[in-house]
């Protein structure tokens, strides 16, 4: 049975024509060894060096999407979404290498009409450390975070991940325009790829993690283009402010607002990091885009038959994994 699937790879940009220069050409090794049709995409997100004539004149036949104002990566990731011809649709960072079998093992995955994606193991540059593999969630309160990662050498179990990095997430097209892609509340970057994953998870659909599909992975080699670390940081808190305000609904939401306030705002205004009241400002002034952001996303589930919350999410996945013999270790 032919199980193999044409694949349009979108990779978004932001002054990283060195790192085009270095990661691409393995790119274009794993898409050429895996003998699948593809297309590849690139989203220049306004950069301010060279990235475009690179693009031109290197690999004309990319397809090449320059936007006029730097939005960040859900925006960027989106305008590519939208060009796309293929079955599927590699989200890739430009600091990531691809091994030459990297497709190899994720076939299989989408056989299943539930599949929403798989993501591979993402380890550093030089070494074989473990950057990024399942991620298995739980609740502190009503806080959501990554519990623990693991991985099995079980080559025949199959592992959920809570929510496939945006750094290699291989997807169904269908299925990401049906969601529409990423969420741009959360421009430029952090918790935006959880948040979609979190909603292919609502609808019913299935997120995997393949340990033998390797990458290697540049650490912030894309974030450092970035103003300071503090402002970083208050972009993190505000984003994950925003994905627990569209996922919480009822007394959890209330709950959730209280527990935010004293655990997270208060110690650390006290503490003297007074960035926090920036991600907290933004909470509130953005509301009303929160609310429509949580009403598309009703109609959606209403639409596919779903009452799926966030809390059987997690159970789901705490489940799955209990009877597994894993690996574990701690982000």
């Amino acid at each position: 049975m032919e199980i193999k699937k044409s694949v349009s790879v979108v990779i978004p940009n932001y002054n990283g024509k060195h790192l085009l220069k270095e990661y691409l050409p393995y790119t274009y090794t794993a898409l050429n060894k895996a003998g699948i049709v593809y297309e590849l995409i690139i989203v220049d997100d306004c950069s301010k060096d060279d990235s475009v004539e690179f693009i031109k004149t290197e690999y004309p036949e990319v397809k090449l999407v320059v936007n006029p104002v730097n939005k960040g990566f859900s925006f960027a990731c989106n305008r590519g979404i939208e060009v796309t011809q293929h079955e599927l649709i590699l989200i890739l960072n430009s600091d990531v290498k691809l091994s030459a079998d990297y497709f190899e093992q994720q076939w299989k995955y989408f056989l299943a009409w539930d599949t929403f994606g798989v993501m591979g193991r993402i380890i550093d540059m030089e070494g074989d450390d473990i950057q990024d593999a399942a991620r298995v969630p739980k609740f502190n309160g009503l806080k959501l975070k990554t519990d623990y990662f693991c991985y099995t050498n079980d080559e025949s179990s199959r592992l959920y991940t809570f929510y496939l990095s945006g750094a290699n997430a291989l997807v169904d097209a269908e299925k990401l325009k049906q969601l529409g892609g990423f969420s741009e509340i959360f421009s430029p970057f952090y918790c935006e790829d959880m948040e979609l994953s979190i909603r292919a998870w609502r609808l019913g659909w299935k997120c995997y993690y393949e340990h033998n599909s390797i990458c290697r992975h540049q650490v912030s080699a894309s974030t450092k283009n970035y103003e300071t670390a503090q402002w970083v940081k208050s972009i993190y808190f505000r984003n994950r402010f925003y994905l627990h305000a569209i996922h919480l609904n009822g007394v959890a939401l209330m709950l959730w607002y209280m527990q935010i306030t004293l655990i997270d705002l208060i110690p650390k205004l006290l503490g003297g990091h007074t960035w926090i009241w920036n991600s907290y400002k933004e909470l509130f002034r953005n509301r009303a885009l929160i609310h429509q952001y949580k009403n598309k996303f009703k109609q959606l589930l209403t639409a596919n038959s779903s009452r799926i919350t966030i809390f059987n999410v997690v159970t789901k996945i705490r489940s799955s994994v209990k009877d597994k013999k894993l690996h574990k270790f701690k982000p």
